[in-house]
């Protein structure tokens, strides 16, 4: 307040309200604004279906086992964390400035849309929708402008290859937990990591496809130009930074438990153990 002494009162006055009028916004408020917070309570959800499905698929424990595990995964995910690792997070890691440029982004009517469109994506169930409109999406968009600018939505929003990490993390600490089954003759973390990496390549195809099918499904009532606005926004340097941040919370959320997890499975498929 010193250094506001000689200032006459009226000029304090109208400093004060400007300041007040500009205040940053809390990295809480922005989280509430993006669609971030809606996508992450449905996680749990997500994060069990995802794990139960590829043990049935893998045939390594019987459908009933997988479903038990399935609720496991479920119950080891709180929405709410994550929530609050991202929002500390984003306190610690983006300026007052950044803050308010995203904020100034999802105050708008596009960033509104595209945030509906997004929520609506990230159901569980929507995958079996998006799988089944991934062909003729493909064929209505071959092409086109959208598909073009796929490449950098990719890269912006890092997609693919956080999908990517996030998966091998999960694999790696799941199979983990099952070779113990074995016993002495069980593979080391090393090696079953190992054996993991090398299907990278296998992976990030695949996976890159499941996020190309997603991308036009998402944003399939978005136009070209809305959706180049959107790109922008996720290029520029606060849509990175929050874009970044976000995705490392995540992903550190989910990878946090799978060691937990893994041991409930271990306990549950060897009660002896």
């Amino acid at each position: 307040m010193k250094a506001f002494s000689q200032i006459k009162p009226v000029l304090v006055s109208v400093a004060l309200l400007w300041g007040t009028a500009q205040a940053a916004p809390s990295a809480d408020a922005v989280l509430d604004a993006s669609p971030i917070d809606d996508i992450v309570a449905q996680y749990p959800a997500m994060m069990s279906q995802g794990i139960r499905d590829g043990l049935k698929r893998s045939g390594r424990v019987p459908p009933f086992a997988a479903d038990t595990i399935g609720h496991m995964v479920s119950s080891s995910f709180n929405a709410r964390d994550i929530q609050a690792q991202i929002v500390a997070d984003l306190e610690s890691n983006l300026s007052e400035a950044q803050l308010q440029s995203v904020m100034d982004w999802y105050d708008t009517p596009l960033a509104q849309k595209i945030a509906e469109a997004e929520i609506a994506a990230s159901r569980p169930e929507a995958w079996a929708e998006i799988q089944a409109q991934a062909p003729a999406l493909n064929k209505r968009f071959r092409g086109s402008e959208r598909v073009e600018m796929f490449d950098r939505f990719d890269n912006a929003s890092r997609a693919t290859e956080s999908a990517v990490d996030t998966s091998i993390a999960v694999q790696s600490g799941l199979a983990t937990a099952l070779s113990a089954l074995k016993g002495a003759d069980a593979a080391s973390f090393e090696q079953i990591q190992a054996q993991i990496e090398n299907q990278r390549g296998m992976l990030e195809g695949m996976v890159n496809q499941q996020v190309f099918d997603s991308y036009l499904f998402t944003y399939r009532d978005i136009s070209a130009s809305e959706l180049d606005l959107y790109i922008r926004f996720l290029e520029s340097d606060a849509g990175a930074r929050f874009s970044g941040v976000v995705t490392n919370s995540i992903q550190r959320a989910i990878t946090a438990p799978i060691e937990s997890i893994g041991n409930q499975m271990v306990r549950f498929l060897n009660p002896a153990s």
